[in-house]
């Protein structure tokens, strides 16, 4: 379900200071890439380590939580013969 137009995007307001700040760690992996956050590199909390992300343009309307994966890639281990 989107968020209403009227109420703007979500951007939380801890996540505005600390880009303020230049500390650019952040819990909030539901907050939307504004135009300010470009060239910057973020530290986003996927669940049990912070990654990097660069924000570039073409980042601009999604969400941080997209570009962070939260679950391991499955691999079978391969038997030696």
């Amino acid at each position: 379900m989107k968020r209403a137009k009227w109420k703007g995007p979500f951007v939380n307001d801890n996540l505005l200071k600390e880009v303020k700040n230049h500390k650019f760690e952040t819990l909030t992996r539901s907050s939307l890439i504004v135009p300010k956050f470009v060239g910057l590199s973020l530290r986003v909390y996927n669940g049990k380590t912070f990654i990097i992300i660069k924000i570039i343009k073409e980042m601009v309307g999604h969400k941080l939580g997209e570009f962070v994966p939260t679950r391991k890639q499955f691999f079978y281990k391969k038997k030696l013969k």
